[in-house]
Formats: C-alpha cells, sequence, structure tokens
C-alpha cells in the first residue's frame, strides 16, 4: 500500500510495518524527522506541516494514519490548569485544537482509503464517538476489535525504562527537544502494528488458532 504517516515523530506507530510498503512521513520538527529517517530508510520523510500535507495530498495514499496533537485535549493537562500541577505553560486555558476534528471529517467524507485518527482520551466527551484501547482513542473507517496486551506502556520511567518500552536508542542523538517527551509520544509499536492490521484484515495467530481482527 501506499501509506502516508502524519505527525509522525521518531516512527513508534510505524516500528513493524515493515518495508514492503510505500510509506511517507511527515514531521514538522526537523530534528526528530532525522532520527525517524535514520531507523527507517526506505521511508519518504517530509520536514513539512502534517495538516496542510492531509489536505494537499491526501488523494495520493491507500492508507492514512495521522496523530494530531494532543495536549490541548489531555486530561493531565487540564488537571494542570485546575491546580498546582506542572509548569506555568502547563496551566495556562487554551483553546481545544479543533485541527483533530477537522482532520476525520476530512478523511471520512473525502478520503477513500483506509484512514485512523489517533489521539489521547481527552478531558471531555469526544464530539465524534471513537474506539477506545488503552490510553488511545482512534477514529476509523475500518472495525478495530479488543486489544489485549499484557503491561503498561512506560510513562514515567527512566530514559532505559523508556528506550526499551519503545526499541529506540537516542542515546547518539545530539538535539534540542527532550528525548524522554519524544519517547513518550511514541505510539505502542505492537499496537500500531495491530492496527494496520485491522485495516488490511490480515488474520493471525495466537496459540495456534486463527483469529480475524474482527
Amino acid at each position: 500500500m501506499k501509506i502516508l504517516n502524519l505527525y509522525a515523530g521518531i516512527g513508534g506507530n510505524r516500528k513493524l510495518w515493515g518495508d514492503d510498503h510505500e510509506i511517507t512521513a511527515v514531521e514538522y520538527n526537523e530534528e526528530i524527522a532525522m532520527i525517524y529517517k535514520d531507523n527507517f530508510k526506505n521511508d519518504n520523510v517530509i520536514v513539512a506541516d502534517a495538516h496542510q500535507y492531509l489536505l494537499d495530498h491526501y488523494k495520493e495514499f491507500d492508507f492514512i494514519w495521522t496523530s494530531p496533537p494532543c495536549p490541548t485535549h489531555s486530561r493531565m493537562r487540564y488537571m494542570c490548569t485546575k491546580s498546582n500541577l506542572g509548569n506555568g505553560a502547563d496551566r495556562d486555558v487554551k483553546f481545544v485544537d479543533m485541527k483533530l476534528y477537522q482532520e476525520i471529517l476530512l478523511l471520512d467524507n473525502y478520503f477513500e482509503g483506509k484512514y485512523v485518527v489517533e489521539n489521547v482520551k481527552p478531558y471531555y466527551t469526544p464530539l465524534i464517538p471513537a474506539k477506545e484501547l488503552g490510553r488511545h482513542l482512534f477514529w476509523t473507517n475500518f472495525i478495530i476489535g479488543s486489544y489485549d496486551k499484557k503491561g503498561a506502556k512506560v510513562r514515567g520511567g527512566t530514559m532505559k525504562d523508556l528506550q526499551e518500552q519503545n526499541g529506540f536508542d537516542l542515546s547518539k542523538y545530539k538535539i534540542k527537544h527532550r528525548k524522554d517527551t519524544i519517547l513518550r509520544n511514541c505510539v505502542d509499536s505492537e499496537l500500531g502494528l495491530y492496527i494496520l492490521n485491522c485495516a488490511m484484515n490480515i488474520v493471525t495467530k495466537s496459540d495456534d488458532k486463527q483469529i480475524t481482527m474482527f
């Protein structure tokens, strides 16, 4: 498939997708895009505004994964605005970033392929119903079954914990962006593969029994 991976980060969701697909990744931060390219050399990596790139190029792909910025939607940040938690910037009240819903509506009404929009569980009732898996919400135009993985994703561990959990070694990179934040923003790679398999209606094996994602 021709896959578009938007707000790609360092590629947590993409890590287990392999190299059989033609993948274009869009990441706004040049340093983070460099790390992505270093790990996925066959992908076409573009440093650009993912939101605008989606509008301009959505017709060119078979499968689109987009993970718009989540801070204004997050429960944690909302708690910071109501308390003395976090730093000053985290306590500032901000409008919810509606790019999330703009992208859902665009893809649902205009895109002819398969799509998934990923974000955190918000502090408000989602304006458009979504599938909840772990700490994520997923909006798709295909069916996602239950996903059960033993062990929770590390959120507050050491750099070593975060690197082992996500399968990325950032020690060799000298960058301005906080490495722990980059790793915490990664979607679990097994979950990323599971979602792609759901989109492709792939049958997987578990305990020698074939089970469909649906």
